[in-house]
């Protein structure tokens, strides 16, 4: 038995006696920050953020009000899919500089008082890792560290099954040397982890605890559905929507390739694993979150394995014609089926995603209302703080996305999340102060000298103020750390109401105007409030004064206004 899986066997074998510690788990009430590195500042004038640079900015992030940062992959990696693709889970890329700096920026993190997050991609690996090396060569025990078959025919050229790629055609390529195929649900590039195999289990464990012992606070999982495959390599049924071609991912139904029972489980061990290190460490729990793009009823399964699951269902199933009622019904649906004493989350934006000021033009402040008055953990994607918006005219010798470069020169920007990724808007100054370079990564949006963190910092009433006076009320207003949750729509519809109290006199009240024309007077008077309330916070361009008083039965609220009330 090998040392890896011996301290594997060991260290699952000793949590169960802890399943359940009582260590603290940070993360509720907690403004958690996704900080695409190669995006927030470059710090040696090549053109791409990097840790340095990270650091550099920690300040501002924890004056900000913010008190967690995810780090979007920085392990070694070819970058065919920007750092999605690991050819080394325990090494830095060069592009973001060194071990070194890691250990710099979380030391600066914690004389800040900021948890830090790695995103792990455990699904697969780069087609360029040792491992996937050794395996093309023939090694018996690293070829099953990934998925091989047959081909379906004599002759071996056809794919074991029908499966897609989820960046189009199929999900397996043919390797001549070996006279099979291997799967990969994502680029070719990136080949598939058997986690039937103990071994690789075991190897996940060690990279666990190698980032643990050097101090980070948990992991956000990358792609957590697709981690285990029907073992049956069975043909998924059609899914039948519309103007689907046998090229897309969404012609299948893919009920073999994702939320099988199996990856649940994955994830409880290594909740127990990472339960019983920070136990035997007397630390924080670690956080262990999950990306998974699923429905409602898999997405909150995830609950009962005692790991997080991402909510993205602001942005999957709202829009900017969705209604109050719609909003309701997403936060709603979470909250109902969410086990009892767990932990809510509330995901604006990502990197793969268009930005939320694009998603819901003139509503940004809405949604970080939303996200920081709802109960349990906030998370904002960087720039997202300050209204930046998609770079929608990123040309073709521009694109890095490689979503967007398989779809073509003609489809391209349908499909690329470049658009999001853009450098960080700092200032007025060359490439929004990103970086001195003479060209960046991706260019900068060429709104940066209108809408940027400088000018927001310095106006009277601004995007990035609102978010900050938010983020210090998400974590130290006692009727939203402890307070119940109700939510109302009132007006026909038009008006929602977030009502938080935590029963000793603190209470806040969102409430929110969908009518882009109209005024509404809210009467609340019938939700057992006080009979006066306070602005506390006003979306731009409301002109609702701060301070002033209202009567819970007649709120004025302006067209497309979103206001936050308190207690006197």
């Amino acid at each position: 038995m090998s040392s890896i899986t011996r301290l594997c066997v060991f260290l699952l074998f000793a949590s169960s006696c802890f399943a359940k510690i009582h260590n603290k788990k940070w993360w509720n009430n907690t403004v958690f920050y996704q900080i695409y590195p190669r995006s927030l500042y470059d710090s040696d004038a090549d053109g791409i953020g990097d840790l340095k640079g990270i650091t550099s900015k920690l300040d501002y992030i924890a004056e900000s009000g913010i008190n967690a940062i995810w780090l979007s992959p920085i392990y070694s990696s070819p970058m065919v899919d920007f750092g999605y693709d690991i050819s080394n889970f325990l090494e830095i890329d060069p592009t973001f500089g060194s071990l070194e700096d890691f250990k710099a920026l979380l030391a600066r993190a914690k004389e800040l008082g900021l948890k830090v997050v790695l995103d792990l991609v455990p699904n697969h690996t780069s087609d360029k890792h040792i491992w996937f090396q050794k395996a093309l060569e023939g090694n018996r025990k690293y070829k099953n560290y990934y998925i091989w078959a047959d081909g379906k025919n004599k002759d071996g050229q056809t794919p074991p099954n029908n499966w897609i790629s989820v960046f189009s055609d199929s999900a397996w390529t043919y390797v001549e040397s070996q006279k099979q195929w291997y799967l990969h649900q994502f680029d070719y590039r990136q080949p598939d982890l058997n986690f039937r195999n103990p071994l690789v289990r075991a190897e996940m464990l060690k990279v666990l605890k190698f980032w643990l012992d050097l101090g980070i606070d948990g992991f956000r999982v990358d792609s957590t559905p697709f981690i285990y495959e029907d073992i049956f390599l069975r043909d998924e049924p059609r899914s039948y929507v519309d103007g689907a071609t046998s090229r897309d991912y969404t012609y299948l139904d893919h009920i073999y390739t994702t939320d099988l029972i199996e990856t649940y489980k994955l994830f409880g061990e290594w909740r127990k694993f990472i339960d019983l290190y920070a136990f035997t460490h007397n630390q924080d729990q670690k956080l262990l979150v999950m990306e998974a793009y699923t429905n409602l009823e898999h997405t909150i399964q995830y609950y009962d394995y005692d790991v997080l699951p991402f909510n993205f269902n602001f942005i999957i199933n709202v829009n900017a014609q969705s209604s109050a009622q719609d909003f309701k019904r997403e936060i709603d649906a979470w909250m109902n089926l969410m086990p009892s004493g767990e932990i809510a989350n509330w995901v604006l934006g990502n990197h793969d995603n268009p930005r939320v000021a694009s998603r819901f033009p003139d509503r940004l402040d809405q949604m970080t209302m939303l996200s920081m008055i709802l109960p349990g953990m906030a998370v904002t994607y960087n720039g997202d703080e300050i209204g930046m918006v998609d770079k929608r005219d990123i040309s073709w010798s521009d694109t890095k996305d490689p979503q967007a470069c398989n779809a073509g020169q003609a489809q391209y920007m349908n499909v690329s999340r470049d658009p999001e990724r853009t450098p960080f808007q700092w200032d007025a100054t060359r490439n929004a102060g990103f970086s001195t370079a003479n060209t960046t990564w991706l260019p900068v949006n060429q709104n940066y000298k209108k809408l940027n963190l400088a000018k927001q910092m310095t106006a009277t009433k601004s995007h990035y103020k609102i978010y900050k006076s938010l983020a210090l009320m998400h974590r130290t207003e006692p009727a939203l750390t402890q307070g119940s949750y109700k939510s109302i729509t009132t007006n026909n519809d038009t008006v929602l109401n977030i009502i938080r109290n935590n029963g000793y006199g603190r209470v806040v009240v969102l409430s929110i105007n969908f009518d882009d024309n109209e005024k509404q007077v809210v009467n609340l008077s019938q939700e057992e409030l006080p009979s006066k309330l306070i602005v506390k916070v006003a979306s731009l361009n409301s002109k609702v004064k701060l301070g002033k008083l209202v009567d819970v039965d007649k709120i004025s609220l302006p067209a497309k206004a979103a206001v936050v009330y308190t207690t006197i």
